[in-house]
């Protein structure tokens, strides 16, 4: 199955009016603010919009996007693959204004020029759904950091302490 490119402009009203639906894949070393979130340019962003109009008038949009990239682990600075994964509903708009007044269902997406820039919406709607820290599994990690660690302190680990509070609980007994 051949799937084209995500075009990377679009006139929203005309789509709308029409009822266009369009669709495509994007790599990750396409979108130029993303990619210093991710810790490699691997992997597949398929992207889906249907544009349409409610029955105020209004321009809508519905994307779904469905990402598998390459993230960087928080615990083991190592490289692993992240699926992220939206569905919005957005109103297109041309004022701050216009977008105040929308339902608490849409969200907005305010443009300022006829074409909108498919790609920076993939973009906005992927840094979104990024979740602020990305972890591999404890098993997977410890694997990883057992080799950066320190031995002296895994065998010191083993080894039982004094407690530093013991005087506080003999003087606590002598009362």
């Amino acid at each position: 199955m051949l799937i084209e490119p995500l075009p990377a402009s679009l006139d929203v009203r005309k789509a709308a009016a029409r009822g266009a639906v369009v669709s495509g894949i994007l790599k990750p070393v396409d979108l130029l603010r993303l990619r210093p979130l991710l810790a490699g340019s691997e992997g597949v962003i398929a992207v889906e919009m249907r544009f349409s109009r409610d029955e105020v008038g209004r321009y809508l949009v519905e994307v779904t996007i469905e990402a598998d990239v390459q993230v960087e682990c928080q615990r083991c600075l190592s490289s692993m693959s992240e699926h992220l994964s939206c569905d919005s509903s957005l109103a297109v708009v041309w004022t701050d204004e216009e977008a105040a007044t929308l339902p608490r269902y849409l969200d907005a997406l305010v443009e300022t020029e006829t074409n909108s820039n498919l790609w920076e919406l993939v973009e906005d709607e992927l840094i979104l759904a990024r979740q602020p820290f990305s972890y591999h599994d404890t098993d997977d990690c410890k694997r990883t950091t057992v080799a950066y660690a320190d031995p002296d302190a895994i065998e010191d680990a083993g080894e039982s302490k004094p407690n530093p509070f013991a005087v506080l609980g003999q003087l606590k007994s002598d009362k």
